[in-house]
């Protein structure tokens, strides 16, 4: 069989120098059907091999259950890459941050109080050896020596910026070599002595994570790995994006050069990203740096490879230096042509949230302020209500906000408390008796830094007035179970032009196939789109991204079902389909 060593300078492949030429690609970022497309434009840019993150929380939505199917199915993913030639790296975490969900953790691990975090602490042990147990056979039976294509496993992923356990990063290798991965096993931090230092072992192969100044970055590794071959693990040539901030972009001859320098240097790369994908439905991170920032939906980054596999400049640039290191196939990953354009006005039959969700089952009944979590939560909305009187203007404060919670008083809209702008409190106006209605966003679990974990929602006590507000009902929002329900519709009038939110609209219609789609949202505030059932992401007129990718696996061409969920009002109603992306910069 085949076998992947890590030699004085080199890594070796049957006992020959072999430089890994990596793109990351990740498959739950990704609709399977459009794996092979990808795999096989990373092969023509010169790549071989594929790097991807296991998200732990995409596998395991509950304790006990390890889902392996359709967009899941890691094993199919691995297979596909085999079917190109390529080779493949896998990065299972636990922790991958990534710039998703809780950087992949379950939400339901950190129900347990006490748990640990990216720690040997028994009881967050005994859960990861849970999940790498169900993962790790997968891999085992695809790696290089048994004849399949993985060549690598990482254990954790820059662990030197969070901890310094070496106790909890040995548990790691113990349950990965009991589980049958006999292929080298590496860390990554970023090119930083002291990260360095504390996210590896002596025993595994440090490899370091930068995106320019590439000789100078490699001296740095070089100090924390004596010998053996040197290897950036995330060779970034992007960024990702925030709500209400700018798009990244990076200068493509600028990062060509930087991979130039770094190839040259005899150094193995991993472009992050090559091909980044869509954080669809609720799978997007966020950041707190003292500044809650959620992620936009596209995880375009930038990449060589866009949101919808066609090439960029980019993805030129870098095949034209790697060219220059291995032998270049003849063809080449397609250009984008313009998308088909459409625009869906006639027959909008829209209800609102409120009219949906009446008669709903599954509302809690808590004396106080239950969290997100605390009611089996781990995504999406949740609705709070309860009876108040309001003979003058009172305050409504709550000691946290995670992430955006809409205030309403009999249905009728009173403000917004965001924890992007540190609001915890609004101002209720004198009406009397009335129904308080608070509808809670999360926006995206924290996927690094010491606030991964933390639950979502309310955070308690209410206070109205400064006296605490007690006498709940709650109601996780099924906004999946509504879309999918044609009931919720059948009594929805026609409608035109602008509806207050925050409302569900639908369009029957035959989409265009055999191609990509892209929504624009330019003319609506902020939500949800669903096409098929299958969500698209959220949208936010605060930018940058003002359209949703369409794979278009997820068109049928006949009685095709687009929902859209407006939390504020659409200006005008009409849901146009455009020809490109616009995702904050002019289009490729």
């Amino acid at each position: 069989m085949p076998t992947f060593e890590i030699g004085e300078r080199d890594f070796l492949l049957d006992g020959e120098p072999y430089q890994v030429l990596s793109g990351a690609l990740h498959y739950f970022r990704v609709h399977p059907d459009l794996w092979a497309d990808r795999i096989r434009s990373a092969r023509l840019m010169g790549l071989n091999t594929i790097e991807t993150y296991v998200a732990w929380n995409v596998h395991s939505p509950e304790r006990g259950v390890f889902d392996t199917t359709g967009q899941r199915d890691l094993g199919r993913f691995l297979d596909l890459v085999a079917e190109q030639g390529m080779h493949a790296i896998v990065r299972p975490g636990p922790y991958i941050c990534a710039e998703w969900d809780n950087g992949g953790f379950p939400a339901w691990l950190f129900r347990t109080p006490g748990v640990g975090v990216r720690r040997n602490e028994p009881v967050y042990m005994a859960a990861v050896g849970e999940y790498l147990q169900q993962v790790l056979p997968i891999v085992a039976e695809r790696q290089v020596t048994r004849g399949g294509p993985v060549i690598a496993v990482q254990v954790e992923n820059e662990y030197g910026a969070y901890g310094d356990d070496t106790d909890y990063l040995r548990a790691l290798v113990d349950i990965t070599r009991g589980a049958g991965i006999d292929v080298p096993l590496l860390t990554c931090d970023q090119a930083d002595d002291t990260m360095l230092e504390r996210g590896g072992l002596p025993e595994l192969h440090r490899t370091a994570t930068f995106g320019s100044r590439s000789a100078e970055r490699l001296e740095v590794l070089r100090r924390h790995q004596p010998t053996g071959p040197l290897m950036c693990m995330e060779f970034w040539d992007g960024w990702f994006d925030h709500w209400g901030a700018h798009h990244h972009t990076t200068d493509p001859a600028a990062s060509a050069h930087d991979l130039d320098e770094l190839l040259a240097a005899g150094a193995s790369v991993n472009v992050y990203m090559f091909h980044g994908g869509t954080n669809a439905g609720f799978t997007n991170g966020a950041n707190d740096k003292g500044v809650y920032q959620p992620t936009v939906t596209s995880y375009d980054y930038d990449a060589p490879l866009a949101e919808d596999g066609t090439r960029t400049p980019k993805y030129d640039a870098f095949r034209e230096v790697l060219g220059r290191f291995t032998a270049l196939p003849e063809q080449s990953a397609p250009t984008r042509t313009p998308a088909p354009t459409l625009t869906l006005t006639q027959g909008r039959r829209t209800v609102s949230l409120w009219d949906a969700l009446d008669g709903a089952t599954g509302w809690v009944d808590s004396h106080e302020l239950p969290t997100h979590d605390a009611i089996g939560v781990l995504g999406g909305f949740v609705l709070h209500r309860t009876p108040v009187e309001l003979t003058a203007p009172t305050v409504l404060a709550f000691a946290e906000v995670r992430d955006r919670a809409q205030v309403f008083l009999d249905g009728r809209p009173v403000g917004v408390i965001d924890r992007s702008e540190h609001g915890t409190s609004l101002t209720l106006p004198a009406v009397g008796h009335a129904r308080l209605d608070v509808l809670v966003e999360d926006q995206g679990r924290v996927n690094y830094g010491p606030r991964i974990g933390e639950p979502k929602g309310l955070i308690g006590p209410a206070l109205l007035g400064g006296l605490p507000l007690t006498g709940w009902q709650v109601l996780p929002v099924p906004l999946d179970a509504l879309v999918a329900d044609p009931a919720a519709f059948a009594d929805a009038p026609v409608t035109t032009g602008p509806v207050p939110g925050p409302s569900l609209s639908l369009w029957e219609c035959d989409l265009p196939t055999g191609h990509d789609l892209f929504v624009s949202t330019r003319t609506w505030g902020k939500g949800v789109v669903w096409v098929n059932g299958t969500s698209l992401g959220r949208y936010w007129s605060k930018g940058p991204q003002t359209t949703l990718y369409v794979p278009a696996p997820a068109v049928e061409g006949t009685h095709d079902r687009v929902v859209v969920l407006e939390l504020l009002a659409g200006a005008d109603g009409t849901l146009p389909f455009v020809d490109g992306p616009a995702l904050g910069h002019t289009e490729y």
